[in-house]
């Protein structure tokens, strides 16, 4: 039982020590996942856009800024509908939100780019 209590005192603080470090710095746990990891590699690279994908973009009024900043940013990918394995190219499908979707978009994620091919609004 001596044992037990000098643990809790120790680990209790530790843990709380670590968790403010960590959110200080802003790190977190959450772009190890396959989706945030989509998103960020699509984010650093450079984007091209087909002729479709312009115009659609242009009737729906969306704009390159919120392209990036929120359809793209706060999508969820949908990897039963992508082909993630396609080589040397993948293909993904983005939703946007992730909770009723207005927004669909449809891109490849090559070495260099990431070129925007579709984008349709579901609602």
């Amino acid at each position: 039982m001596k044992k037990l209590k000098f643990y809790a005192i120790g680990l209790v603080p530790g843990c709380l020590i670590v968790l403010f470090i960590l959110n200080k710095k802003g790190a977190s746990c959450s772009g190890y996942l396959p989706n945030s990891r989509v998103i960020a590699e699509t984010l650093s690279k450079e984007f091209r856009y087909s002729d479709a994908f312009s115009e659609e973009m242009k009737s729906y009024g969306v704009t390159e800024k919120f392209l990036k900043d929120s359809i793209i940013t706060g999508g969820k990918v949908d990897f039963d509908r992508s082909h993630a394995q396609n080589k040397p190219c993948p293909d993904y499908l983005l939703s946007y939100p992730e909770k009723s979707p207005v927004y669909e978009i449809t891109f490849d994620k090559c070495a260099e780019t990431a070129t925007m091919k579709s984008l349709k609004k579901i609602r």
